[in-house]
């Protein structure tokens, strides 16, 4: 998708769309703008349903100060035009009320970024905190503006929200989603126990590492095979956008195809607009000309090279499995019969980068143990199919999500080993 060529207007009922599907605010709720090349600001309308914006519906602030449109603009227009002002840089804003930056909110504190490496390399601490005013008054313009003059692309408003300002509006909401996002496993976290940040060796390691660079290659046709499996993937993994596995920059899958290649997601594209053109082929230590495969494409094939049985393999962040990952609290599969056949037992694994954490990582899987939690950083799904490995990280997430709600029930009570048992030969579960 190339947003060149989509009018301002579209981009912002696009994104609307987005957030108020993903239950990210409400009808009445948050507002967005874009400041064009021409000095234009077209934004929100005021007190129209987020649900059922149009294009007509959007309003333009031109440069001199005249507005054009059917409706007012967003009450919050001061805010987004101080924040221009402010930051010449800033192209495009972002405003909302999603439910777990808004508890963050409330608390007048920012969520911790160091918790997974996409977190930490998409919002690096910079988080500002505003003081709270009264919505669309001078005064929240003035806080606003004054925090993202101290170079925060993303600031807290208290007692209301969040704003982020970047140079277009994908790369606005790609930073919401992801705050929202690590707000949730922070708060799915502390139900459980206590989450640990990253260290600083580890920090450092992410800011320090690089993966190896693949030389081009040119192919001239795309086989039957390779065209299914294209097609496929770009389905399932706008399912697992949808489902709220992934997210829109983070998430990779991959597969492996009869000739030994491998099929995988590329850096940075949106999942949600995934297209079967955007996928990148690898062969051997050559890459797709003109593509550049996701950050962790070498432990994909690390994974390949090692089990010859696996064909798909899935690294997702979702917030209630990996709230088992930055806390103490041990995965459990023993809960209920679904759990157990599909994921076996999940285990966790150290922080690392790098080529011998790839091995470790690889030595670890094994029939009974497909699926692995690695500390503060992602869960590692593998299977023999793409769709094995979707419904592998989707009843991951969804019993990890039960077992932060069980919290609240009380004591959870396992299948018994000897259950575990029964199931194991019922279903001819392999163990190793």
């Amino acid at each position: 998708m190339n947003d060149h060529f989509i009018h301002p207007a579209d981009q912002l009922v696009m994104m609307m769309d987005r957030i108020y599907q993903y239950g990210m605010t409400t009808i009445s709720g948050g507002n967005l703008s874009i400041l064009d090349d021409h000095g234009d600001l077209w934004i929100t309308p005021s007190g129209i349903d987020k649900g059922e914006l149009k294009r007509t519906d959007i309003m333009c602030v031109k440069k001199d100060g005249t507005i054009e449109g059917i409706h007012r603009p967003s009450v919050e227009l001061p805010f987004h035009q101080g924040i221009y002002e402010a930051r010449p840089d800033i192209k495009a804003v972002v405003h909302a009320h999603p439910p777990a930056l808004v508890s963050f909110s409330m608390a007048r504190k920012a969520p911790n970024d160091k918790l997974i490496p996409n977190a930490y390399a998409n919002v690096g601490g910079k988080i500002g905190i505003a003081a709270y005013a009264i919505p669309g008054s001078e005064k929240l313009k003035k806080n606003i503006a004054e925090e993202f003059e101290k170079g925060s692309d993303a600031v807290i408003l208290e007692n209301h929200g969040i704003v982020i300002g970047k140079s277009n509006i994908f790369e606005a909401f790609s930073l919401f989603e992801t705050l929202e996002d690590v707000a949730y496993l922070e708060i799915n976290a502390r139900i459980l126990g206590i989450p640990h940040e990253l260290s600083k060796q580890s920090l450092q390691k992410i800011d320090m590492y690089r993966p190896s660079e693949l030389k081009e290659f040119t192919f001239m046709n795309h086989t039957n095979e390779e065209v299914t499996a294209r097609k496929e993937m770009c389905k399932l993994i706008q399912r697992l956008y949808s489902r709220q596995l992934f997210i829109s920059t983070a998430g990779s899958f991959s597969t492996r195809l009869s000739d030994g290649s491998v099929l995988i997601t590329p850096y940075k594209k949106d999942r949600n607009y995934m297209e079967v053109d955007d996928l990148v082929l690898i062969k051997g230590n050559l890459r797709e000309q003109g593509k550049i495969p996701c950050d962790l494409y070498e432990l994909h094939t690390t994974i390949y090279e090692k089990h010859p049985d696996v064909n798909s393999v899935i690294i997702a962040n979702p917030r209630y499995l990996m709230a088992f990952a930055i806390t103490d609290t041990e995965y459990n599969t023993h809960i209920i019969p679904e759990a157990y056949i599909v994921l076996r037992d999940i285990h966790k694994v150290p922080f690392g980068i790098g080529e011998e954490h790839d091995k470790m990582i690889a030595d670890k899987i094994a029939k009974d143990n497909p699926v692995l939690l690695v500390e503060n950083g992602y869960a590692v799904v593998t299977a023999d199919s793409l769709l094995s490995s979707f419904d592998m990280l989707e009843v991951a997430e969804y019993s990890a999500k039960a077992l932060v709600y069980s919290k609240n029930i009380g004591e959870v009570i396992n299948i018994s080993e000897e259950e575990i048992e029964e199931i194991t030969v019922g279903f001819n579960l392999v163990t190793q």
